[in-house]
């Protein structure tokens, strides 16, 4: 969330920022709000100051005998007006918060801007794009061809766009996201977390996922599936928080709308590890958190239907090995630098062919303030694929949160916070599967994860 100070004291800049993102800031709807909040806020401290000066008054009358029914009827009318006045501020700033939680975040001012990833910048290549004297395949005939991938079977289970992985293939699966995961603890200096996969509404609006974002999203009732006729109902019986009943022979939980009671399965482990500050003060002496949490990620991928169709690109399941910092503000780009690295580390080690580019403003994530995505080599696509995405979100994410050190001087501030993917696991198993491929059609092993596959040299068919 902006800064609303920033909005009040520098609206036209803060418009024109995020014009660069394609985004139109309705500067007269806020100042319109903001105005209607700032008369309410004025004449309810008026009004306060009123009664508190009315209230000596009738203890200064009283203590001389005089007669006070005046003025304590005064004080009653104000005290009348004041709770018309205090409920209605309160729905001000409550219509005030909503806008301001569907603006995304202004891009740092290094950022280039554009319009799409045709503007992106690209900022370095590394490795080697391999060659082959063969006919190259891609990871879906090649994992087939193993006799390890298997789509037919997933779709049977759960529908398009779901992978199975079987025999020596998931081995490599889970291979990968150990050698990720070792590599970040031991070398990188980051704590690894186990961490929810199912997250309440708070949390997706802290890391900006609500509330503009949730067709993108799987959702869950507590207790229950709904339709939405059965929410309706939940609605109608009542909006009393956590108050259990029995409705149709089923034990729901009644919460205060439609939101607050359902479930969400995580689109990435940054949401509930970056939760972990939510409402707290971090000491300033533990900064930065580093944390590192393997976990499968669910996304709708909704609008996306026609995109990477065919094989493990993009899933409505996957995993993800996801990397968080929680930095002080002054230590945020050193620390989105580190993590790219740390990111970068990952695919040297598997020398698998990538490069970075640093994303522009109409490319960049909704809570972001700068970005740099990671693409790796695909042969069979001739081209660089997306398998990491490191950004900077500034105070964007800590302001929704609450989430806040210390400084020197013993005065809370907000954090800032970063995440990166380290690595998207099912599309380096799909790097793997494509740079790595033999002519026989067998798959060697990269030399570095041969130790987490027992010593395995490369995949053969079945």
């Amino acid at each position: 969330m902006l800064d609303i100070q920033t909005l009040r004291n520098d609206l036209a800049a803060v418009a024109v920022r995020l014009a660069t993102r394609g985004y139109t800031l309705d500067a007269a709807k806020f100042e319109q709000m903001e105005g209607e909040r700032k008369t309410i806020q004025t004449r309810t401290q008026e009004l306060q100051a009123k009664r508190n000066s009315s209230s000596k008054l009738i203890g200064q009358a009283k203590a001389k005998g005089e007669d006070v029914s005046a003025i304590m009827a005064e004080v009653a009318n104000l005290g009348d007006e004041l709770k018309q006045l205090e409920l209605r501020l309160g729905e001000a700033q409550h219509e005030l918060n909503a806008f301001l939680a569907v603006i995304p975040n202004t891009p740092h001012e290094s950022v280039p801007a554009g319009k799409s990833e045709a503007d992106n910048l690209e900022v370095r290549k590394v490795g080697n794009v391999p060659k082959f004297d063969f006919e190259v395949k891609d990871h879906v005939s090649i994992g087939e061809g193993l006799g390890g991938l298997d789509f037919d079977t997933a779709a049977k289970i759960s529908g398009a766009r779901f992978s199975l992985l079987k025999g020596p293939l998931a081995r490599l699966h889970r291979a990968l996201a150990q050698f990720m995961l070792d590599t970040h603890t031991e070398q990188h200096g980051y704590t690894e977390t186990y961490v929810p996969y199912l997250v309440n509404a708070a949390s997706m609006r802290g890391t900006g996922q609500l509330p503009k974002f949730e067709a993108d999203l799987f959702s869950v009732n507590a207790g229950a599936v709904y339709t939405a006729e059965d929410l309706e109902k939940i609605e109608e019986r009542g909006k009393e928080e956590k108050r259990i009943l029995e409705q149709e022979g089923r034990k729901v939980l009644l919460m205060s709308s439609k939101t607050e009671h359902k479930f969400y399965l995580i689109p990435t482990a940054e949401v509930p590890v970056t939760n972990i500050v939510r409402d707290e003060i971090v000491a300033l002496e533990k900064l930065p958190l580093k944390f590192v949490a393997h976990t499968p990620c669910f996304r709708s991928e909704a609008g996306s239907y026609g995109r990477d169709t065919r094989g493990m690109i993009r899933q409505h399941q996957f995993d993800k090995v996801e990397l968080v910092q929680i930095v002080h503000p002054e230590k945020s780009y050193e620390g989105l630098d580190e993590l790219l690295g740390h990111a970068e580390t990952i695919l040297q080690k598997l020398e698998l062919p990538y490069r970075v580019v640093k994303l522009c403003t109409g490319d960049m994530g909704f809570s972001a303030a700068m970005t740099y995505d990671i693409e790796v080599w695909l042969p069979a696509q001739n081209t660089y694929r997306e398998i990491s995405s490191c950004s900077n979100f500034e105070a964007f994410q800590a302001r929704r949160m609450q989430a806040r050190f210390r400084n020197a001087q013993g005065k809370p501030e907000l954090l800032h916070t970063l995440n990166g993917s380290g690595l998207a696991v099912g599309r380096t198993l799909v790097a793997v599967l494509e740079n790595y491929q033999q002519a026989d059609g067998s798959v060697a092993i990269p030399e570095i994860l041969r130790p987490y596959m027992g010593g395995m040299e490369k995949l053969s068919g079945q």
